[in-house]
């Protein structure tokens, strides 16, 4: 092969591995008519894994947390895969290889370490590793194991994940998977303190809460009277500290003890980018047109 041709082929590669890091152009195809979540400023992580994209993030760097993550929804078959935790080398070396790798026994790369959570900062912590893109969401081994990076979890107190919010995720399922009729795409984000921060190990910026929020324009309209309004967009917010006020998501006092405080609001898209125009002090739009 001739120089001028290994110039060419490098060049090639090196556009294409940096174009899952910082650009959402190779991963349109998870937004609603190709078109990301507008007002959050932050890195875009097209998620590849086995050579092929499975969804899309917008990473924050210095909070080393995701602001969100998007998908298209598709009926989940099997058991949840074991989790084999994985990290983006983009984020740590801009000309590596796009896929997201696990991490190996052992100590981790620093640069990688200064460039993204890695699993330390979640073992002995008080929080859980709270899935945006669930693992439950997906049909194929691949893309179950691929949600499993940790670009696209966020410090989740426990009660949260394994309580109301992860009743939230099986509600979406059930919904879409009886009654989408064509591609749901969902993206699920957080939103952050508005003072006084919370971090763990002085490293990952925890959440005070979680929203989600999707679109299903082609769906059975002979929906249950009490899922009329679930369609064709449907959103919520989930509380991650049960000392929040409760101005957004107020508290069910009758819920169980381990539960107090991580309550679920289930409200409409206009509501809930409401919400996020007041805490981000801009206008985020989640769907093209209001998925319309």
């Amino acid at each position: 092969m001739s120089g001028l041709s290994n110039v060419l082929l490098f060049v090639a590669f090196i556009s294409f591995s940096v174009a899952d890091v910082g650009d959402f152009t190779p991963c349109l195809q998870f937004f609603y008519r190709s078109w990301p979540p507008k007002g959050l400023a932050g890195t875009s992580i097209c998620q590849r894994y086995n050579n092929n994209y499975r969804f899309a993030t917008l990473y924050s760097r210095p909070r080393r947390s995701p602001w969100f993550s998007a998908y298209v929804y598709t009926v989940p078959s099997g058991k949840r895969p074991k989790a084999s935790w994985k990290y983006e080398p983009q984020l740590a070396y801009p000309a590596a290889d796009g896929n997201m790798r696990p991490f190996l026994p052992g100590p981790v790369d620093m640069n990688v370490v200064e460039s993204q959570a890695v699993e330390l900062d979640y073992i002995n912590s008080t929080y859980s590793r709270g899935h945006l893109n669930p693992s439950l969401h997906h049909q194929t081994p691949l893309c179950r194991s691929s949600t499993f990076t940790l670009t696209n979890v966020v410090p989740q107190k426990k009660w949260s994940n394994d309580g109301p919010w992860e009743d939230l995720e099986q509600t979406v399922n059930n919904t879409l998977a009886s009654y989408c009729l064509g591609e749901a795409y969902i993206v699920t984000g957080i939103i952050p303190y508005q003072k006084d921060e919370h971090w763990i190990k002085n490293r990952v910026a925890v959440p005070e809460y979680l929203w989600s929020a999707y679109c299903c324009p082609n769906y059975n309209h002979s929906v249950p009277e009490g899922l009329k309004d679930a369609f064709p967009t449907f959103a919520a917010i989930g509380r991650n500290d049960p000392n929040s006020t409760e101005e957004i998501v107020p508290i069910q006092k009758t819920a169980k003890k381990q539960y107090w405080g991580y309550d679920v609001r289930r409200m409409s898209l206009n509501s809930l980018e409401m919400y996020l125009k007041d805490r981000f002090n801009t206008v985020v739009t989640v769907f093209h047109e209001q998925c319309n």
